[in-house]
C-alpha cells in the first residue's frame, strides 16, 4: 500500500512538472498584436524590391536607426497602395496626420546593453537573417510576446526558455552573442557591449 501511495505521489509530481514545463511560457509571456499588419515579403520581393537597409538604415556614426519613421513610409504611401484595411489605416491614422506607428520591437535589448550594427554588417559581413531570422520574408507580423516580468521580447530569449536552440538566429542573449563571437574568433571584453 505504501509503494502504491509513493508511486501516485511520483506520478502526480511528474504530471505537475510536465504541465508546468509547457504552461510556464504562457504564464510568463503575453501576446500583443502589432498596431498594423505589414508584409516584409511584399516590400522585399519582386513587386517592390527593397533591400533591408533601404528602410532600416544606419546613422552616420554606424548605429542602427531602428524602425523606419512614418516619413519613410509616406514616401511611397501618401495614398493607399492596396485595398487592405491595414493599408487604409496606415495612411489615415499614421501617414496623413504624421503620427509615428507605435511598433513593438522584437529585438529591443536591455538598457545596459550597447549593440552596434555597423561592425556586424559592414566589417563581419553578417546578413540580417543571421540574428533576426527570416523576418524579412514574412507575409505578416507575428504577435509581440512580452515577458511580463522584464517587458522584453521573447525573441531575446528564443522560443524555448530551457531547451536547445533550433536555429542559429533563435535568441539574442549574451550567451548567443558570445557563442557567435567565439565561432568567428572575436575577442570580447565586458565593455564591448556594456557601457
Amino acid at each position: 500500500m505504501r509503494h502504491r501511495a509513493l508511486l501516485m505521489v511520483g506520478v502526480g509530481a511528474g504530471a505537475t512538472l510536465l504541465c508546468g514545463w509547457f504552461a510556464f511560457p504562457y504564464a510568463v509571456f503575453r501576446r500583443i498584436e502589432q498596431p498594423i499588419q505589414f508584409s516584409h515579403k511584399l516590400h522585399t520581393g519582386e513587386k517592390v524590391g527593397r533591400a533591408c537597409d533601404e528602410c532600416h538604415t544606419l546613422t552616420a556614426d554606424g548605429r542602427f536607426s531602428g524602425i523606419p519613421t512614418v516619413e519613410k513610409c509616406a514616401s511611397c504611401h501618401a495614398e493607399p497602395q492596396g485595398a487592405t484595411p491595414d493599408e487604409k489605416r496606415l495612411v489615415d491614422e499614421y501617414v496623413k496626420p504624421g503620427r509615428e506607428i507605435p511598433w513593438l520591437v522584437y529585438a529591443r535589448q536591455p538598457e545596459n546593453v550597447y549593440f552596434a550594427h555597423a561592425p556586424h554588417l559592414k566589417l563581419a559581413g553578417l546578413a540580417c537573417e543571421s540574428c533576426h531570422g527570416r523576418h524579412g520574408a514574412s507575409d505578416h507580423l507575428r504577435p509581440f510576446e512580452e515577458n511580463r516580468l522584464s517587458s522584453y521580447s521573447r525573441d531575446i530569449w528564443g522560443r524555448s526558455l530551457t531547451g536547445p536552440r533550433r536555429t542559429q538566429c533563435e535568441g539574442m542573449t549574451m550567451a548567443d552573442c558570445s557563442r557567435c563571437h567565439q565561432q568567428h574568433g572575436v575577442k570580447e571584453s565586458c565593455l564591448m557591449c556594456h557601457k
